[in-house]
């Protein structure tokens, strides 16, 4: 092993002590480059020249349409977390399958997936329902670890259920990956993959897990039935059944539409994933201002009502202005698409002054810009760690350490599943998806693996980061909310069993890779 070889192993050792250590993630990834390349220029064994590519490398992260997507997803998701949309989910739900043992349990995974679909934010999932569901739950006599694993585990399927800010980072650094192993095949046309395949391959899977959850709730109930009773029928729904029908569309109708808007834009091929984001922060918008304590929702309606007609004169008719004739038909639908659009402004204008009148707007853009700031700036340092680490040879180092696994590409991906799911315990997904991923992506794909499998199984792997001891944040989240009464064994104890369901879960995605390939090869084609 030559002195290059060894200075990239101690690197990524020391990066991993520090990290583990509790030092900043984002200047660690940096000062430790910087570090090692200054020992390596010392040495002899690295030129500094390699080092002025990383300005570039800034550029690039600054000019990266797909990035745009995530300020954007994370807006949404905080808007839609202060317009109490959670809380109507999970009391409309408990109200559907309250009355059935493990009913609640059952009600937090599909209300963990209707979040997920419409937030993608793990942080606000798991507080949201560790506040409003954990109570109840222990109030009617559930087990305190299964409560608490339900939590848990349901709050971080916004890491697998699209949009997620997960396969948005993944997707950008997957697709870079992509044409790195094409290219080192000699594949001088690459082709690429986008952040909508992996929405598309993740949404099967996804929905697979959110089952899995279902039917683990539903087998506790049968084998231990007092660990998760049911709720009393006139508790279920005191208000009469066309009371409870009227809440629980109520309830329903806003998430849904937005996961329409946003997910059904992507698979139907009218926008990318960031024009998408885009949708989805002005629909959280307009939510946030439609509640009945900011003021008469009738504007907001208006303002949806306008946009969506012109989404249809759109689709019937000829819209643009650059051309030498317009027919006197195409005249008037442009004329009603401008006082349209006025309209759709006027009514966002309306719902930023609602939401700013309340608070609710400096506080999610002061959260929207801590998170996106912390995401850039690891971002920023993971390009030098791994500008530095290639400098030093290290991508060669793991392509022959995985090449010569037994097993061939099988045994390569066990060996990448493995060392990312032993790293979760240790690291956030972030510091895995920028560090990890495009160093050992491109040389999976070079064996033939599909990108958008490698993937999903990445996604799938890295959710389980967020439930494993002892640095799993969905377990810090849920800790900081839960009553006192709660002990932290419990929380361990609850969260053991997911994430056993999680492994069974990337088994079953390996045995059947078409679970995530089919889709986008049906919405996207070859």
């Amino acid at each position: 092993m030559t002195l290059a070889n060894t200075l990239d192993l101690l690197m990524f050792a020391a990066l991993c002590g520090l990290m583990i250590a509790g030092f900043p993630v984002a200047f660690t990834l940096g000062g430790t480059a910087l570090l090692f390349a200054g020992f390596g220029a010392l040495l002899g064994v690295l030129d500094v020249q390699f080092l002025q590519a990383m300005p570039q490398r800034i550029f690039g992260v600054m000019t990266n349409e797909t990035l745009i997507a995530v300020p954007l997803f994370i807006f949404m998701g905080v808007m839609l977390e202060r317009s109490r949309v959670a809380g109507e989910l999970l009391e409309a739900m408990g109200r559907l399958f309250g009355n059935l043992r493990g009913g609640l349990g059952i009600s937090v995974s599909v209300v963990g997936a209707l979040l997920a679909a419409s937030t993608g934010i793990v942080g606000a999932t798991v507080v949201t329902m560790g506040l409003l569901s954990l109570p109840t739950m222990l109030r009617r006599g559930y087990d305190p670890a299964l409560a608490c694993g339900s939590i848990a585990a349901a709050g971080t399927l916004g890491q697998i259920i699209p949009p997620s800010i997960v396969l948005v980072l993944l997707g950008d650094v997957l697709s870079s990956a992509y044409q790195q192993a094409q290219l080192a095949q000699g594949i001088f046309s690459p082709k690429t993959i986008s952040v909508g395949d992996l929405f598309a391959g993740a949404l099967i899977p996804g929905l697979v897990l959110v089952g899995f959850y279902v039917l683990y709730q539903v087998l506790m109930a049968w084998l231990r039935p007092r660990s998760s009773p049911a709720v009393p029928a006139a508790e279920a729904a005191p208000s009469g059944r066309g009371a409870f029908w009227r809440n629980m569309i109520k309830a329903l109708f806003a998430p849904a539409l937005l996961i329409i808007a946003v997910l059904g834009s992507i698979l139907a091929g009218i926008a990318t994933p960031t024009e998408a984001a885009a949708v989805g922060a002005v629909g959280a918008l307009l939510l946030a201002a439609s509640r009945p304590e900011a003021g008469s929702p009738l504007p907001i309606y208006l303002t949806g009502g306008g946009a969506a007609a012109v989404l249809v004169l759109a689709a019937v008719a000829d819209l643009r202005v650059a051309r030498a004739v317009i027919p006197a038909g195409d005249m008037i639908a442009i004329g009603a698409a401008i006082l349209l659009c006025a309209a759709v402004a006027a009514g966002i204008a309306i719902s930023l002054r609602r939401v700013l009148r309340n608070g609710v707007l400096v506080e999610a853009m002061r959260s929207t810009a801590r998170m996106t700031s912390m995401v850039f700036v690891v971002l920023i340092g993971a390009a030098l760690f791994s500008l530095v680490f290639r400098a030093f040879g290290g991508d060669h180092t793991v392509q022959a350490l995985l090449t010569d696994m037994p097993g061939g590409a099988a045994g390569a991906m066990v060996t990448v599943m493995l060392v990312m799911f032993l790293l979760g315990f240790f690291l956030d997904f972030i510091e895995i998806v920028f560090v990890v991923v495009p160093v050992v992506a491109p040389i999976l794909m070079m064996l033939g693996l599909d990108p958008v499998w490698i993937g999903v199984m990445m996604a799938v792997n890295l959710q389980t980061s967020f439930l494993t001891p002892p640095f799993g944040f969905a377990l810090f989240y849920l800790r900081g909310v839960a009553p006192d009464t709660v002990k932290t064994s419990d929380i361990y104890r609850g969260v053991a069993p997911f994430i056993v369901i999680q492994i069974f879960a990337l088994a079953v995605l390996a045995l059947f890779p078409d679970l995530a390939t089919w889709l986008p090869k049906a919405v996207f084609g070859e």
